[in-house]
């Protein structure tokens, strides 16, 4: 069974039913060591205090809340667990919206939603009348040390909770702006869409592969081994001089989407019973 990141009831009006949460992805780098230098050791991480000069034990170590330079409020884990919301143990329904009605860049992480009893009639109800009705629903949980608020999809096979950032939290500031207006030419924007064209198609996950991941699996192979590690040639890019040669030249070494050979398909068909009847 997949671990367990969060447990308790969800609420949907005066409905109510035990649920628990587990990752439903995490990122799956090259893991390293941190070794020394000298002979290849594993280095081990020492918590140390700067005014006495020496490590400390993790018995010894509290955290605390800097509220003034080199002033500190100590929050032991008992002081957290008194001032819990009560989302810490219950997730209310707070209302449904359409997923399309949510920027994506709200959405942070994902997490599968179990129902903690064998046969669940609360859970499987929510569950299909959110398939039916096309509506997700938007809660608040409190879990690892925060109140997110989420959003509960339904999937083929269960419910999925992605966690959201606030709207606090979004740094607007860094958005790159509402580009200068900028005026092109028809045939420019004909030859943009024309290769957006020819790049469409259905989004299949499973097609797309960690290349980094690979390379560095590769190389400790290599080096295990005492191979020559080979340079990966790197692409070279300049700014686009001519916009118009540019388009072409990419739909030049683009095959015509399936989209289009199909359309192309159906209207040749189409000419020719058009043209058998007028015969």
């Amino acid at each position: 069974m997949p671990a367990t990141v969060w447990k308790g009831y969800l609420t949907f009006g005066l409905v109510s039913f035990p649920i628990r949460l587990a990752a439903a992805a995490r990122p799956e780098p090259v893991h390293f060591h941190l070794l020394h230098k000298k002979d290849q050791s594993r280095v081990r991480e020492v918590m140390y205090c700067a005014a006495e000069d020496k490590p400390l034990e993790r018995s010894e170590i509290v955290k605390g809340y800097e509220y003034d330079k080199d002033r500190y409020v100590v929050v032991e884990p008992e002081d957290l667990e008194k001032i819990a919301p009560p989302t810490a143990t219950v997730m209310e329904i707070l209302q449904f919206s359409r997923m399309e009605d949510v920027d994506p860049i709200f959405l942070e992480q994902s997490y599968y939603v179990s129902s903690e009893e064998a046969v669940s009639r609360p859970y499987a109800l929510l569950l299909q009348a959110m398939r039916e009705t096309k509506y997700d629903a938007i809660a608040k949980v409190a879990m690892h040390g925060r109140e997110h608020i989420v959003i509960l999809r339904p999937t083929e096979n269960g419910i999925v909770l992605h966690t959201m950032y606030f709207v606090d939290e979004l740094h607007k500031e860094k958005e790159a702006g509402t580009p200068a207006h900028v005026k092109f030419e028809k045939k420019e924007l004909d030859l943009a869409k024309k290769l957006i064209d020819t790049l469409a198609a259905p989004f299949k996950p499973d097609q797309y592969h960690d290349e980094y991941k690979k390379n560095v699996e590769e190389l400790i192979e290599r080096k295990r081994k005492g191979l020559k590690v080979t340079p990966i040639r790197q692409p070279k890019q300049a700014p686009v001089v001519d916009l118009m040669k540019a388009l072409q030249e990419s739909l030049a070494k683009r095959p015509a989407s399936k989209k289009s050979t199909v359309a192309k398909g159906h209207a040749k068909k189409a000419g020719r019973k058009a043209g058998s009847k007028v015969a």
